[in-house]
Parts: structure tokens; sequence; C-alpha cells
């Protein structure tokens, strides 16, 4: 640990906040151009290993990688600070998005207005779906796992199928490999308190669920989980959402979905934000109050597992580095993450209607953010400019 003053280093926290657009990729550049390139908190083989680190970990990856890196300067209190002032921000402003089709509908504004919104949502994650598979399509394997996971997550559309694939695409690549001594043991003393907090909040939650069905509690309960099962950025949980939130429950229409996927977007910070909006809709017609504590519980509840999971994790990265299977198991496990992902962008199209102006709207958007000339809020902006005019 670092003994850098709490304050200077929260401040760049939130300087890297309000100037992180975009995934886990897009971050990783604005922690490399500010924490390391301009205040020299660690260095580039420090950060790249910590992005490792939290490849590996289900949860927000630049979430937990920021998280790392105020462990590392300042232990336990100033990892949660730096959770804190990372993604409050974008959490507070998508809790107050959540009243956005009531404020609609109170001033008799048409809904027609956020109409681009959905389209434009959909070429984000067609991108996203894209450039994971450039990354992890390295041979017949990865080929296949990717498939794999388009296929059957199309075609299977319960909640439960998304963490089985992953851990089957896991497998699959463990068992497929060459690779010797992947069990190895090793000594670790590790601080169990936050394993058993974590694996205590994922059994408890489930089972006052299935006992109260308590909104609040079902809504905290199936964030906690989205969080813990769920491995990359915010791309990844939307599939899992979408069947849940949209389909199974009924939460809120596929349009709705995505127009709150589409506007977190245009804001700086962790794309798992989104949380807030979903679980704000979900709760909407329970009055104001429960719906913004709705809003903070499913916030909350997707960023927890992933940073009770560095907590009790990075101060025995060292000795976990040396587990192979770890490593082994991350290539299969990314390929099946990038089949869901293109099977949710498919099923996103057809469900928001498969017209002239929609297909445009996707392609103009991929065609956009592909070039990179245009920061992804100004998309954002003329997306929502375009539904006033037109």
């Amino acid at each position: 640990m670092h003994n850098v003053p709490y304050r200077h280093f929260l401040k760049d926290v939130l300087i890297c906040s309000l100037g992180a657009y975009g995934g886990p990729e897009a971050h990783f550049g604005v922690f490399l151009d500010h924490l390391v390139s301009k205040k020299h908190y660690l260095s580039e083989e420090e950060l790249v290993e910590l992005l490792a680190l939290t490849s590996i970990l289900p949860g927000p990856t630049s979430t937990q990688t920021i998280t790392a890196v105020g462990y590392r300067m300042g232990g336990p209190l100033l990892a949660f600070l730096t959770l804190l002032v990372w993604a409050l921000p974008p959490v507070l402003v998508m809790t107050t998005l959540s009243f956005l089709y009531q404020f609609l509908k109170d001033h008799q504004i048409s809904e027609d207005i956020l109409r681009f919104i959905g389209p434009m949502a959909v070429g984000f994650i067609f991108l996203a779906a894209f450039r994971i598979g450039r990354k992890v399509l390295t041979d017949g394997l990865t080929i296949a796992l990717f498939l794999f996971g388009a296929l059957s997550t199309y075609f299977i559309r319960s909640p439960w199928i998304f963490p089985t694939v992953l851990l089957m695409g896991g497998a699959i690549s463990i068992l497929s490999g060459n690779e010797k001594n992947l069990f190895n043991r090793i000594t670790i003393r590790a601080p169990y308190r936050y394993l058993v907090l974590f694996a205590l909040f994922a059994l408890g939650t489930l089972l006052l669920s299935l006992i109260t069905h308590n909104l609040l509690v079902t809504l905290f309960e199936a964030f906690y989980r989205y969080g813990y099962l769920v491995f990359g950025g915010g791309q990844v949980v939307v599939p899992v959402m979408i069947a849940e939130l949209v389909e199974t429950k009924a939460y809120m229409t596929n349009e709705e979905f995505l127009t709150g996927y589409g506007l977190v977007q245009g804001l700086p910070g962790p794309m798992f934000s989104f949380s807030a909006y979903a679980g704000g809709m979900a709760a909407r017609g329970e009055g104001a109050f429960i719906q913004v504590l709705a809003s903070l519980l499913s916030g909350v509840g997707i960023f927890l597992p992933g940073t009770l999971l560095i907590f009790f994790i990075y101060p025995v990265w060292e000795e976990l580095k040396q587990i192979q299977a770890v490593k082994v198991s991350l290539k299969g496990i990314n390929a099946v993450a990038g089949g869901l992902i293109t099977a949710a962008a498919i099923l996103l199209l057809q469900k928001s209607g498969i017209t002239g102006e929609h297909l445009t709207v996707v392609g103009l958007t991929i065609v956009v953010l592909a070039t990179k000339k245009i920061p992804a809020p100004l998309v954002v902006l003329a997306v929502l400019v375009a539904g006033i005019v037109f």
C-alpha cells in the first residue's frame, strides 16, 4: 500500500469517471493515460496485470480494476471510496432517468421522440459483439463455442441458460487443452470473510426472495446474481437482463429497456449503472420513494459481488496467478460470451421491428462508432434530436 492522500487520489478517480465513455477497453485507455502516465500511481505492467485479474472474475471489469487500484493505494477503505466516486454519479443519473417515461406521460409529450434510441442501442450491441468476436475467435474451438453460446441462448430464453453455457465454455476450454499441472496446489492466506459475505448475500437474498416475494428483495437478488454471473463489461449482462426483466417477469417492454441502454451510452463511468434505470423501471408503479429505493438497491446489488471478490482476491493475487486452470478457462468463457451478445443483438433487432428506418439507424450507429470520429455521447444526443425533429 502507498501513503497517498485520499482526497488527491479520489479526485483523480472522479476525473477518470467523468472521462470514461464506452466499455472496459475504452476505460482502460483512460486509466492508462491518467493513473499511469500522468499520476504514476502504478506502472503500465501492473495495470495490465490488474486487468487480467479482473477479466477472470465475474463482475464489471473496469469497476473492479479501478477498485483494485484503490485497494493497492490505501487498502479496503480507499477501495470502497474509489468505488463510490467511480460509480455513484452515473447510478444517480440513471435513477433519475427511470422516471423519464412517467415524465413524458405526465406532460403529454409523445414517447415517439425516443423511438430512435432503441435501434441505436442495438447498433452499440452489434458493434460490441463484433469487437469481442474479433478478439476471442482465434481457432476452431473458440468459433464452435461462440456459435454454441449464440444458438443456445437464442433458442432457450431462460435466465439460467447464461451461467450454464458460460461455465460449460470454461470447462470445455480446460478439457480440450494440453496444459499440464492445471490445478497446481498453492498456499493462500486470504481474507475469507469477504468470500463468506459474498456467499451469504447470494444464498440469503435468493432464499428471502423465494420466501417473501418482496419486489425490493427480488430486484436486489436479481441484480446481485447478474453481478456474479457475468464476465466482462456491461454489454455481456444485456442478454441476461432481457431474458429475465423483459421476457420472463415483464417489468418493462423491450423498447423501454433499449431506451435505457441507449441513454447510458451517453454517460461516462461504468455501463453497469444501467441497472439503476432497470430497477427503477421495474418498481415504477410503487410510488416515487420505492422507485428510487429500487434503483439504488439494484445499483448496489450489481456492483457488490464484484467488489467483495476484489477484496478477497486482490491481497492474494500473486499466489492465485500460479493456478493455470484459471487462465485456460477464460478462453472458452470469453468465446461463449461473444456468442451471447450476438444472439442478444439479433433478438433485440427482431423485437424492435426490422423496418427500413430502424435498420438505417442501426447501420449509421455502427459506422459512426466504428470510425471513432464522433464520441458516444454526441451519437446519443444526435439520435434524440432526430427523434424530436422527425
